[in-house]
């Protein structure tokens, strides 16, 4: 197989890998798929910063990526994780603009990037993929809105509770899962501390809801109750 047959797999992969496109004819796929291009990012390295022009979607196609905001102090606030399927910089996408917030490769990560002008093409050219953003959106605004909500009117650990029951969605027995950011990430995401969220991991070993285990993988014990915290 070419270099350039290679690279069209690839970008085939990332189409398919998105709910706003999967849903699409194959044909449909593959014209998105040629206007696609890709790049690679090591750990630790900026793919984007606030204040940086916005003029392509990017769509993971390996790896992961935490986007986070800065306040005036210099404090970070975290967004959101993405991991592969996950898109970001939609927004800037239908006018021109400018980044607010910072994309960060967690690990290394493969990007597929759809440029303004390409994705304007296709959404006329196909119109349920407006449809797919819009649902996005939506979904995304909700999730905004009870993190927001969580975070100004529950308890810490209520929100590490909530957090952790629903990093089990969709997991079987045993109830095991792998933490999936560092403990700074999640205490930024949750408006606590490290230390806070290392305290509390302990306290809810220690009441018998949880087992925490090597490599960040915590084993949920009883869910009943830590969910009445």
């Amino acid at each position: 197989m070419s270099q350039h047959e290679c690279d069209f797999e690839e970008h085939r992969s990332c189409v398919y890998l998105v709910p706003i496109f999967n849903h699409l004819e194959d044909w449909q796929m593959a014209e998105i798929a040629a206007a696609i291009q890709s790049e690679s990012y090591r750990k630790g390295e900026i793919i984007y910063r606030a204040g940086d022009q916005s003029d392509s979607l990017y769509i993971v196609r390996r790896g992961k990526i935490r986007i986070y905001r800065l306040s005036e102090t210099g404090k970070e606030q975290l967004v959101r994780f993405l991991g592969p399927g996950d898109f970001t910089g939609e927004l800037a996408l239908f006018s021109e603009s400018v980044h607010e917030a910072y994309a960060e490769a967690v690990e290394n990560t493969e990007v597929c990037l759809i440029t303004r002008t390409n994705l304007q093409k296709f959404l006329l050219k196909f119109p349920s993929i407006s449809l797919k953003f819009l649902a996005e959106f939506s979904r995304r605004l909700e999730k905004a809105e009870t993190q927001t909500t969580r975070v100004s009117t529950q308890k810490v650990e209520t929100r590490l509770a909530l957090f952790i029951a629903e990093c089990l969605d969709g997991e079987e027995s045993p109830l095991e899962f792998v933490l999936p950011m560092r403990k700074r990430d999640l205490a930024s995401f949750l408006g606590t501390t490290p230390e806070t969220i290392s305290r509390k991991l302990t306290e809810f070993e220690e009441a018998g809801y949880i087992r925490q285990k090597p490599h960040r993988k915590i084993e949920v014990l009883n869910l009943d109750g830590l969910l009445l915290v």
